[in-house]
């Protein structure tokens, strides 16, 4: 249910024909005045923004799919899927910086779904110690 409900969130911000450079801008200038920066910029802004949109993606993914890379390649598919739909959705423009982002962040997600599975396959040898690798195998 969690995968849905985050799957329409992404699709509304990934394909509504809504500029979001007002709120990256805002957003920016936000982060400007917290930390003193003035070197952040919205384009990097807009690229951390892409990465941490796509780490639950990847995370989801990738538990769903119980394979290391499987739920990064699905996620890497469906931003690719999504740059090319907004070649025809009006204010809005591909990028591959947003591929990039994207991708990154369904990685991030990728490793944090792995570190979580061996953390729990860990903490259960441990609370089993009769736990053989031939029962780990099958």
């Amino acid at each position: 249910m969690g995968l849905i409900g985050y799957g329409v969130v992404v699709v509304a911000v990934l394909m509504l024909p809504v500029s979001y450079g007002g709120i990256v801008n805002w957003l920016t200038v936000r982060l400007q005045g917290i930390t003193g920066w003035a070197a952040i910029r919205s384009g990097w802004v807009e690229f951390a923004a892409n990465i941490l949109m796509f780490v639950p993606l990847g995370c989801l993914l990738s538990l769903l799919a119980r394979r290391r890379w499987h739920g990064t390649v699905l996620a890497l598919a469906l931003s690719v899927a999504a740059e090319i739909a907004q070649i025809v959705i009006p204010s809005r423009q591909p990028s591959l910086r947003d591929v990039l982002g994207n991708f990154s962040g369904a990685a991030v997600g990728a490793v944090l779904a792995w570190l979580l599975v061996a953390w729990a396959r860990r903490r259960d040898r441990r609370a089993d110690p009769g736990t053989s690798l031939a029962s780990e195998a099958a």
